[in-house]
C-alpha cells in the first residue's frame, strides 16, 4: 500500500511538473491505441506494415515538424507567429518561379541551369524566408505592434503575394531539383525526415546549450528583468523571427521539391495552428519562458497519430481542428492560472 502511494505520488509529481513526461506518456498511449486499431481494422496486420505506415506519417508531417521547431523558439521568447503557413506559401511560389523550366523560370531565362540553378534557388528561398521573418521581427520590436496583430497582418499579405505570383502559372519543376526531397534512402524518400532530425538536434543545441538560447528563455520569462540584465531583447526577438523564417523556407523548398507543383493558394494552410499545437503539446508555455525542441517533435507526432486515427475510425476531420483549438485554449487558460498564482505569491 505504501509503495503504491509512493508510485502515485511520483506519477502525480512528474505529471504536474515535467511537461515532457506528460508528452512522452501521451504519445506512447496514442501509439498503442493506433497499433490496436490497425490490428482490428486489418486482420493479419504485420509489424512491417506498421513501419510502412509510420514512415509515411513521418514524411507527411516533416514539414509541419520543421515549422514547429522554429515556433518553439518563438513561443519560448514570449512572442507568436501566425504567418508561418503563409510564409511557406510565399517562399514556395518564389522558389517555383526561380526553378521552373517552363516559360516563367527566372533562372532559366538568365541562362542558369542544373545544379547551379538548384543551389541558387535554395539559397534565395532561405534568404527570402529570413527576410519575411525579419519583417515580422521589425514590426514587433520597432513598430511596437502586438505579435498577434503583426503576424496576422503579414499572414494575409504573404498569402496574397503567393497567390498573385502564381496566378495563371503552372510551374514545371525539374527532376534534379525534386531530388532535394525525393532522393530515396533504403527504398523510401526519407530526406525530409533526415532534415527534420538534423534541424531538431541543431535547434536543441541552440536553445539549451548556447548564450543565445539562454537569452531567449530569459526574454520569454521576464522581459523587463532581461533588459535590466543587459540583454538586447529586441535583437533576440528579431533573431528568433529570422530563425522562424528560415524554418518556413526549408519547409517551402521541401514542398516544391516533393510535390513538384503544390497548390500554392493553400500551401502551408494550417501550418501555424499545427505548429503552435505541437509546441503546446510538447510542453512549451504560451507566454514564454519555456520551450522544448524534443517536445515539439513529439507534439508533431501526436498530431500525426490523432489525424491518422480519425481517418481509420471515420471520425470527421473537423473534429481534429476542434481538438487543436481545445489544446490551445486549455494552454492559454493554464498559463493565465499560473500567472495569477505567481502574482499572488509575489505579493505575499
Amino acid at each position: 500500500m505504501y509503495s503504491e502511494r509512493n508510485l502515485l505520488n511520483w506519477f502525480t509529481r512528474n505529471w504536474s511538473n515535467r511537461p515532457l513526461f506528460r508528452t512522452v506518456l501521451t504519445l506512447a498511449l496514442l501509439i498503442i491505441i493506433h497499433a490496436l486499431i490497425l490490428n482490428l481494422e486489418y486482420p493479419g496486420f504485420a509489424f512491417t506494415d506498421w513501419l510502412r505506415i509510420w514512415s509515411g506519417l513521418l514524411r507527411d508531417y516533416a514539414g509541419i515538424g520543421i515549422v514547429a521547431l522554429g515556433m518553439t523558439l518563438v513561443i519560448a521568447c514570449g512572442v507568436i507567429d501566425l504567418s508561418a503557413g503563409a510564409g511557406t506559401a510565399a517562399v514556395s511560389a518564389a522558389s517555383a518561379l526561380l526553378t521552373e523550366t517552363g516559360g516563367h523560370g527566372l533562372l532559366r531565362a538568365a541562362g542558369i541551369y542544373g545544379p547551379p540553378a538548384y543551389a541558387a534557388s535554395v539559397c534565395a528561398g532561405i534568404i527570402f524566408g529570413a527576410m519575411l521573418g525579419q519583417i515580422s521581427g521589425i514590426l514587433v520590436t520597432r513598430g511596437k505592434a502586438p505579435p498577434f496583430i503583426a503576424t496576422l497582418g503579414t499572414m494575409i499579405i504573404y498569402r496574397g503575394i503567393a497567390q498573385q505570383l502564381m496566378a495563371g502559372v503552372t510551374p514545371v519543376i525539374p527532376e534534379g531539383f525534386r531530388q532535394i526531397a525525393l532522393f530515396e534512402i533504403s527504398g523510401g524518400a526519407f530526406l525530409p525526415v533526415v532534415y527534420w532530425l538534423a534541424l531538431s538536434i541543431l535547434l536543441h543545441i541552440v536553445l539549451n546549450h548556447t548564450v543565445f538560447g539562454r537569452y531567449v528563455i530569459a526574454t520569454g520569462s521576464n522581459e523587463k528583468a532581461a533588459r535590466l540584465a543587459g540583454i538586447s531583447v529586441d535583437r533576440v526577438k528579431r533573431r528568433v523571427y529570422r530563425i522562424m523564417g528560415v524554418m518556413t523556407a526549408i519547409t517551402a523548398l521541401l514542398q516544391v521539391a516533393g510535390a513538384g507543383a503544390p497548390n500554392f493558394a493553400n500551401a502551408g494552410s494550417g501550418y501555424a495552428t499545427d505548429a503552435i499545437t505541437a509546441c503546446v503539446l510538447g510542453g512549451s508555455r504560451l507566454g514564454g519562458g519555456r520551450g522544448h525542441i524534443a517536445g515539439a517533435v513529439m507534439g508533431t507526432l501526436i498530431i500525426a497519430v490523432v489525424n491518422h486515427l480519425q481517418r481509420l475510425t471515420g471520425v470527421s476531420p473537423y473534429m481534429g481542428e476542434a481538438f487543436k483549438g481545445i489544446v490551445i485554449i486549455v494552454a492559454v487558460l493554464l498559463y493565465g492560472a499560473q500567472s495569477t498564482s505567481g502574482d499572488k505569491i509575489a505579493m505575499k
